[in-house]
């Protein structure tokens, strides 16, 4: 048998986020009751956000299949691959849009290509995973080039005629909407990272177990024949229920699965990233406790969720999660995924490891990268700083990618609405630009001198920055006293501490790595999204002055980080400094564009 390897890795979470004030309006029926059970479940949870494909009112905006749809073209897409390209398609979903036909069929007539070989995976959260084996399974055996597994789930369109019950509430307060994909090949990406399975486990512990998470049961949890929805007149939808009392058992029957693969010599507890599928936070503590107690030490900033942004999206949500993971991964390190599933309690284990990008950054990397590619006669620390902020680009985009209001703007769907909000949000930070250079500029010494004059002159132009932030904020709609007084929001406020507290060290000059990610927005991407702005929302050029004057006056900025990268001045601590820097800001500028208005 030949490898197979995950060369793409995509995701799809519909609509806006919501967050917790707007989930009670939208689906609470406003009895205490209601309120105390809500509350008690997203305290357990953790959620702060999820994603729906309903709108306020209940009315289904897309198809569980579009979903699908969507995070496979994503994959695709980060692949550099078309739908004509694949051959065989593997969907796990708890439930289709239809009963008959099975969900792989009516994904393919949505996604279109050619002919392919399909596989629906049937169950709740693990299937994701079993259509991820038939996938990986088909590209060992050699019988496809390329296969896409995609996990995805609509679930919220239940929430309003499910009855208000123990066993049902859970599940609204905690079930969200969205897919996420995956492409597998024979061979690594040509470019980028790749994830090679080394092996996978699938497990059902059925045979000792009643059901757990089911829809169209009768009272109570053993079927009978004539019990089931199918039996029962007048069409009654059946609406998912999860008996809690069972919870429990799921995560003895997981420590004990996880430990029988520890003596097998499968699973190394020294793995590197650990991505395990929970529906709430305390049953991650609870499984990180159990661990301990059969004698395992697991490290929990390895165990990495997106569960309190993306919500818990089921069969999608190890490959949501593994998108959002990428760009902490490198060359050599090892995932875990582990998928739980409550339904009739199934365990789902896949370990990966990362292969690639061993020698730099690609071509296209590089070239897309603000500050452009080495020269041929830089010295080797120069050509290394070049290539590892180039990496750092990359990752940047990939989380940018990601971004609710990134993604409108990039696709040509933003609203003016979104580009006041835009504004708003940036305007601290901005203003916070001018500050913490300054007070870099005051603690380079004398061998830096020109350093210092440089960013002197640098914090000087920062001030007309949010002048320009103010004038277009009015300038589309909104007051002034508004931009003025608005505190800033989560992402602006980790940004801003974490610069001021660099600035405030003796020669910072790992700064220069904050500079080029920040400028580096200005330069490489404001140009674009002032262009797709004027388009989708009318706006005008007086509207988009900050970020029309960005595209123009950034590049400036960057020769004098080039210079000061090929001053001779820094040596390879100052370079790793540089670029952990750049790697820590371009983390919580993206953070900053997620948390919008969330002070």
């Amino acid at each position: 048998m030949t490898d197979a390897y995950i060369t793409g890795v995509g995701a799809y979470l519909p609509g806006e986020p919501v967050d917790n004030e707007q989930l009670a309006a939208r689906f609470g029926d406003g009895t205490a009751r209601d309120a105390a059970v809500r509350r008690r479940v997203l305290a357990a949870n953790g959620i702060r956000t999820r994603h729906y494909a309903v709108d306020d009112s209940g009315a289904t905006l897309m198809l569980n299949e579009e979903l699908a749809a969507c995070a496979v073209r994503n994959a695709l897409d980060d692949r550099g691959l078309k739908p004509s390209d694949v051959h065989m398609l593997a969907t796990g979903t708890t439930q289709g849009d239809l009963l008959v036909p099975g969900f792989a069929s009516m994904v393919h007539g949505r996604l279109g290509g050619g002919p392919m070989e399909l596989l629906s995976a049937a169950g709740v959260c693990a299937s994701g995973m079993a259509a991820l084996k038939a996938a990986v399974s088909a590209v060992r055996l050699g019988e496809h080039q390329v296969a896409v597994a995609v996990g995805s789930e609509l679930v919220s369109r239940s929430f309003a005629t499910a009855p208000d019950t123990t066993d049902t509430a859970f599940l609204r307060w905690t079930l969200s909407d969205g897919a996420g994909a995956v492409v597998v090949e024979p061979e690594p990406a040509p470019a980028g990272l790749s994830l090679r399975v080394d092996w996978m486990h699938l497990v059902s512990h059925a045979h000792g177990h009643q059901v757990c998470m089911g829809a169209g049961l009768a009272d109570g949890w053993a079927p009978m024949a004539g019990t089931t929805w199918l039996d029962r007149p007048g069409g009654q939808v059946p609406s998912l229920r999860q008996d809690m009392s069972a919870l429990p058992a799921l995560i003895d029957v997981g420590v004990d699965e996880y430990s029988a693969l520890v003596k097998a010599g499968r699973i190394d507890p020294g793995t590197e990233h650990v991505l395990c599928h929970y529906s709430a936070e305390h049953f991650r503590e609870k499984l990180l406790t159990r661990l301990r107690e059969a004698g395992y030490a697991p490290d929990g900033d390895r165990w990495f969720t997106n569960l309190h942004t993306a919500g818990n999206t089921g069969a999608a949500s190890i490959f949501v999660m593994l998108s959002a993971a990428m760009p902490r991964l490198r060359p050599g390190d090892r995932v875990l995924l582990i998928v739980p599933e409550s339904g009739r309690f199934t365990l789902a284990f896949a370990q990966l490891t990362c292969v690639g990008r061993d020698v730099g950054p690609s071509e296209a990397e590089l070239g897309a990268s603000p500050l452009g590619r080495p020269l041929f006669d830089d010295p080797p620390i120069v050509a290394r700083a070049f290539t590892e902020l180039a990496r750092v680009w990359s990752e940047l985009g990939q989380a940018l990618a990601q971004v609710p209001i990134v993604r409108r703007i990039e696709d040509g769907t933003a609203s003016v609405d979104d580009y006041r909000r835009l504004l708003l949000n940036l305007r601290q930070q901005v203003i916070d630009g001018g500050r913490w250079i300054s007070l870099a500029a005051s603690n380079f010494s004398a061998e830096l001198f020109w350093l210092r004059s440089a960013a002197i002159t640098h914090a000087a132009a920062e001030h007309r920055d949010y002048q320009l932030i103010e004038h277009d904020y009015v300038a589309v709609g909104g007051h002034s006293a508004t931009i003025s007084t608005t505190a800033p929001n989560i992402g602006s406020a980790a940004l801003s501490s974490f610069v001021f507290y660099r600035a405030g060290l003796p020669d910072p000059v790992d700064l220069l790595g904050a500079m080029f990610v920040i400028e580096g927005l200005g330069a490489a991407k404001a140009s674009g999204w002032a262009d797709r702005l004027a388009a989708s929302a009318g706006l005008r050029d007086d509207q988009l002055s900050f970020l029309r004057y960005h595209a123009d006056g950034d590049d400036e900025h960057f020769g004098v980080l080039a210079a000061a990268l090929r001053s001779g001045l820094l040596d390879e601590q100052a370079v790793t400094r540089i670029v952990k820097t750049a790697r820590v800001v371009a983390r919580l500028y993206a953070l900053q564009l997620e948390e919008l208005d969330r002070v």
